[in-house]
């Protein structure tokens, strides 16, 4: 699968491992910063607002950390490099790129550990991340062929006409995209995503952004839910979700890549289901309730939101229906801080263990997604709740973090 490393190159990249434990992040921080000084062409590809909050350099990190640790056994992370070779894929991430990337790395190791950085450390990691391109470029190879090749497939980033526009809650607005060429569109995995390409007005570089579906496969159209952040010049998390609230329209076009992602509904699986979503985070578990829904499926379904109050919680009134309509669902709602108007909720405050254990049953598959701290708290209470590994998934929106 990868190119066969010698003994020598192996145990020099493991010695490095305590290094990368502690010096991992700024490694990656000063790569990016480098990286980006010589190659900005390549802020076209990359979620700059992930560079400053931080995230993206600190989810590197976890990657090049594990890769070290598994070096002698690529084999092992296959796993990660899926589901980061998804993102790749969706963001047209291509081998060109692996050498640029491989040249700042090993330039930033060396400038970050000084003279801790041999020449024998720098030539064994340069061998190393040889191996691991390979793979990756390998892996998202076969992800581009099944793109295309797929019915009514594409590669790259295909014009799509936003057809209709509606606002979900004060902050959430979902777009129906509809494909500009009459052209029919590939089925998706519900749960999965697509990447939007937004040229911002008076913006050198466009912006990307990964937006998951929000509506069931079949429909002939992609449907995206977006929450408006509030963001600024300076810090600008809200400058793409703002841009496509107030500035896009029906009528407007937006190129998207085709679906992806790692994080969809099981449909094999006879076991009950258990949303739990945190303000945004409903977005994937949507479409998998439409999904259910859809095929009249007789598994039971629980569906648990938490958002702030009445007034940013989205699709309620769907999900109202739906609970009318299929016998087999039922939801919860928890508002950490609800509105005197707000009378129809189940917990003031926040999801825990206990009431958890009271609303939702055991033996389901779970799946959750929302804010980072959100997730931690979820995975902290079915992992106290012993609930096995196989029955538990989730989604990171932006660079895959750990929740320990």
């Amino acid at each position: 699968m990868a190119t066969q490393l010698s003994e020598k190159t192996i145990q020099t990249v493991k010695s490095t491992v305590p290094v990368l434990a502690e010096h991992g992040e700024a490694i990656t921080t000063h790569f990016y910063q480098r990286m980006f000084a010589d190659h900005p062409e390549l802020k076209n590809i990359f979620n700059m607002t992930n560079q400053k909050a931080g995230r993206q350099p600190r989810a590197l990190a976890n990657a090049v950390y594990a890769a070290a640790q598994h070096i002698d056994n690529l084999e092992a992370i296959l796993p990660t490099v899926d589901q980061i070779a998804e993102k790749h894929r969706s963001l047209n991430v291509k081998p060109e790129h692996y050498p640029i990337v491989g040249e700042y790395l090993l330039v930033a190791i060396k400038e970050v550990l000084g003279d801790a950085a041999t020449d024998d450390i720098i030539e064994a990691w340069g061998e190393a991340y040889g191996a691991i391109a390979d793979v990756f470029i390998q892996v998202e190879q076969e992800k581009y062929n099944k793109a295309k090749e797929q019915e009514g497939g594409w590669l790259g980033y295909r014009d799509f006409t936003v057809v209709k526009k509606v606002k979900e809650s004060d902050v959430i607005t979902s777009f129906y995209l509809e494909p500009k060429d009459g052209g029919i569109i590939p089925p998706f995995r519900p749960g999965q995503y697509i990447t939007a390409q937004v040229s911002l007005p008076d913006s050198e570089y466009t912006q990307l952004r990964q937006y998951s579906l929000s509506d069931a496969p079949g429909k002939g159209y992609y449907r995206i839910s977006v929450k408006r952040e509030d963001g600024s010049e300076e810090q600008p998390d809200g400058v793409v979700s703002t841009f496509l609230h107030e500035q896009v329209n029906e009528g407007d076009i937006l190129p998207i890549t085709a679906p992806a992602g790692e994080f969809y509904l099981n449909e094999e699986s006879t076991n009950p289901v258990v949303f739990i979503s945190g303000g945004v985070g409903l977005t994937p578990m949507m479409s998998m309730l439409n999904r259910l829904v859809d095929q009249d499926s007789d598994r039971d379904v629980y569906f648990v939101h938490a958002s702030q109050n009445g007034e940013v919680h989205a699709f309620k009134g769907d999900i109202a229906q739906f609970e009318e309509q299929a016998s087999s669902v039922q939801s919860k709602v928890v508002y950490s801080d609800p509105h005197p108007s707000d009378a129809d909720y189940d917990k003031k405050g926040h999801i825990d263990l206990e009431w958890l254990k009271a609303v939702v049953p055991y033996d389901a598959e779970f799946y959750f997604c929302g804010p980072e701290g959100f997730m931690r708290t979820v995975n902290a209470a079915l992992n106290d709740w012993g609930v096995p590994e196989g029955q538990v998934h989730y989604e990171f929106f932006g660079p895959e973090l750990s929740l320990q």
